[in-house]
């Protein structure tokens, strides 16, 4: 390894007398094999850092994929989780607990006083950004079907992903996820964003567009202000509902509180779902609607048992206030504006292997013309971990009150990284 061996004074009991390889090398057979993961098994995080079991100190460039928001082990969150935990964690959906509804309630108002989502009107809280875009594609479908029973299509775009689950994967345009599991659940099709001929997808047999304002696991994507207008402009010619999933551009992101604000009122959706974020790490998720879709919802439509539970709410109730800090919103666009001017000069300065900077805020991405394996690799023997998104792109998703020097650090080590593999 490249960088120093920094520790801190006490590691976890059960990781303190065993090493990443042995503690793998004894459990790993017992887990499926879904993910592929460098063989580092991390047991400490704190602000923008991690530490493995063998205490080295890496800088967090990926906020486990743009949840960290506001960093790892965040004092607060832990005192809230210490408070409640010894008061109340659940008491099912059969019940009302006293955060749910206020959560329910400040997300909407502060929706609506930040710009976005004119219509915002009620909320739906399950545990993952899955389960939002699963309930947002059933409710879209239950409202369809009130105009007609064949009003059932759900257009989707290439490159988008809206999760895992039947539903969210048959709404992801990607072979790769989707042909194991096939077949997908009927009436999905797929354009592609920025594109005005795409908008002939939608017609009348068209209960919803599901769109991510700018696309995060497809390659940070945005979409133009100009095409989400004329998307929400057919939707309503049709009928048909606009979704936008916010999972990972939501939430303070771009630097707005809602990526689909820089957008103006005239692309505003029907239907808005939310997860990472709002938790900061702990698993909670939501499906935001106007009162037009709220109003052909009945009771026993749609249910959770965890989901909105009074521990996941009072976190998110904290973390929305800091989201909503003019302080911290101010430190995303400082940030970024540092990260894209220097990854901008990589272009000149690695002709050969940064083609182009995209994203907004700390959703940022660097294309490379070439797989990223060796520089990624590079990056993490050197003490920072970066992960990619779509083909050949570096995604730079950071917490959001991530320091100056902790940016520049960053930056000093995945320029090298991309030298040394140009």
């Amino acid at each position: 390894m490249l960088f120093s061996k920094a520790r801190w004074s006490v590691l976890p009991q059960c990781v303190r007398s065993i090493s990443s390889k042995a503690l793998l090398n004894e459990t790993e057979e017992f887990m499926v094999t879904t993910y592929a993961r460098p063989p580092q098994v991390f047991v400490k995080g704190d602000g923008t850092y991690m530490w493995d079991a063998e205490g080295n100190k890496m800088l967090d460039f990926t906020a486990g994929i743009a949840v960290t928001c506001l960093g790892h082990s965040n004092k607060e969150i832990a005192k809230i989780m210490f408070e409640q935990g010894n008061t109340l964690v659940h008491s099912s959906n059969l019940y009302f607990n006293e955060y749910t509804p206020q959560l329910s309630q400040k997300i909407v108002q502060a929706t609506k006083q930040s710009g976005a989502m004119k219509d915002a009107s009620r909320l739906f809280v399950c545990n993952s950004g899955s389960e939002a875009n699963e309930a947002a594609i059933k409710f879209a479908r239950k409202y369809g079907k009130q105009v007609s029973e064949d009003k059932i299509e759900v257009l989707a775009f290439k490159g988008g992903f809206h999760g895992r689950t039947y539903g969210s994967l048959s709404a992801t345009c990607n072979p790769k996820y989707q042909a194991p599991f096939a077949p997908m659940v009927p009436g999905f099709k797929y354009s592609s964003i920025n594109d005005m001929v795409a908008l002939d997808e939608i017609t009348d047999k068209t209960c919803a567009v599901i769109v991510e304002p700018i696309q995060g696991e497809g390659g940070i994507n945005p979409c133009s202000a100009e095409w989400l207008k004329s998307v929400r402009q057919k939707c309503d010619s049709v009928g048909a509902l606009l979704i936008y999933d916010e999972i990972q551009c939501g939430l303070g992101r771009t630097g707005d509180l809602w990526a689909h604000k820089a957008a103006g009122p005239d692309a505003h959706p029907d239907i808005l779902t939310m997860a990472k974020a709002l938790g900061n790490g702990y698993p909670i998720g939501a499906t935001m609607v106007s009162e037009k879709v709220n109003n052909v919802l009945k009771v026993g439509d749609h249910g959770t048992t965890y989901g909105g539970n009074p521990l996941g709410c009072r976190i998110g109730l904290y973390v929305l206030s800091q989201l909503t800090s003019p302080e911290l919103m101010a430190n995303v666009t400082k940030i970024s504006d540092l990260i894209v001017d220097r990854a901008n000069s990589w272009i000149s300065k690695y002709p050969n292997l940064v083609t182009e900077v995209r994203g907004r805020g700390l959703l940022l991405g660097v294309q490379l013309s070439t797989a990223p394996d060796a520089v990624l690799a590079h990056a993490r023997d050197s003490g920072l971990l970066v992960i990619t998104a779509g083909t050949n792109t570096l995604r730079l998703v950071p917490a959001l009150n991530i320091t100056e020097e902790d940016a520049v650090k960053g930056l000093d080590i995945l320029e090298a990284a991309l030298e040394k593999n140009q």
